[in-house]
């Protein structure tokens, strides 16, 4: 049974779930592109041979042609539609951050939990990605003893935009650090403490965090949104017996002029194609047959990556760790 799809956003997110519905998920068609530009919308559509646009988002999750739903539209909309698509009884795939706000994903969850069964999918796709694959598969089947640290950083070739701060850098990059780790680490934060060095120039410095987990593991995270040199994200997971590190992903190397050298992807969206193909192949299993993922987030981890991004704010503005203080995981989300 073919699966009718609609994405709300037809920026570059938007436009590349849609392209991952139109063409690489066998079983999904593409109903409906929703965005405020029609302009924007239409070429989406037209270039990938959508069935319809729109411009209400609201009106979309309740027309009867949509089976499914897929956020990609500004953060702040995440949420709303959401509890919109829980409503009408649709699944939904929401682009991270569930929210910023910790209540808005605990009004999530409570909604989901009133209507006894789970609707929404949260597109933290690194966990998808064949690197995290091999590192959580390695700690589970004991390869590697007790983990004991996880070191992590992301960096990018620059800020998005001049007004991006320190604390932009936890609450929208490293929110995939965030959940991730916790994925692969199976516990949740105790602690945080987050600083940032002196940059020459007006640029937002990197922000170095430390973070303690609840089963006794330190977790370190450096974003830095300036890197210059490319899109770079590694990891390296280390336990008792041994470790394990992602290495960066190039499919060729260049020898010439006495040098050796590789290339780097200007932003995610080539690294991580595959792991959101995966991720959508994911969600689309859950739309046709109700089973959710036992690999992607859900909205509980959309509430911790929000909690733990929101002390981290604090943190970094109070020079000092905080603790990372929880509701407690409902008995729904276990």
């Amino acid at each position: 049974m073919t699966q009718r799809i609609a994405v709300i956003g037809a920026g570059l997110m938007g436009a590349d779930h849609a392209k991952i519905v139109a063409e690489d998920l066998p079983g999904a068609t593409l109903q409906v592109v929703c965005d405020m530009d029609q302009v924007r919308a239409r070429g989406v559509a037209d270039a990938l041979g959508a069935a319809d646009v729109a411009n209400d988002p609201e009106a979309v999750i309740s027309r009867t042609d949509v089976d499914a739903i897929i956020i990609a539209s500004p953060d702040f909309t995440h949420a709303p539609l959401s509890l919109a698509c829980i409503r009408a009884g649709k699944p939904v795939l929401s682009e991270k951050p569930l929210s910023q706000k910790p209540d808005e994903c605990i009004a999530v969850m409570e909604a989901e939990m009133a209507a006894g069964r789970r609707f929404v999918q949260v597109g933290f796709m690194r966990r998808f990605d064949q690197s995290y694959v091999e590192m959580k598969s390695a700690l589970t089947a004991g390869k590697l003893g007790r983990a004991l640290m996880m070191h992590n950083f992301h960096r990018n070739v620059e800020t998005p935009a001049s007004d991006f701060t320190g604390a932009m850098a936890i609450t929208n990059s490293a929110p995939h650090e965030f959940d991730v780790v916790r994925h692969v680490l199976g516990c949740e934060y105790a602690s945080i403490s987050a600083y940032q060095p002196k940059r020459s120039d007006a640029r937002v410095a990197p922000v170095v965090m430390v973070l303690e987990t609840t089963d006794g593991q330190l977790v370190t995270i450096e974003i830095n949104n300036n890197a210059a040199y490319g899109y770079d994200v590694r990891a390296e997971l280390v336990g008792e017996a041994g470790s394990i590190a992602m290495n960066n992903v190039a499919y060729t190397r260049t020898d010439m002029r006495l040098s050796s050298a590789t290339v780097y992807e200007a932003d995610w969206r080539g690294r991580y194609h595959e792991a959101y193909v995966r991720q959508n192949r994911a969600f689309l299993h859950f739309v046709g047959t109700g089973e959710f993922t036992s690999i992607g987030s859900n909205a509980w981890d959309g509430y911790a990556a929000a909690k733990v991004a929101e002390t981290g704010a604090k943190a970094l503005a109070a020079g000092t760790k905080l603790a990372v203080e929880m509701i407690a995981k409902p008995e729904f989300y276990k």
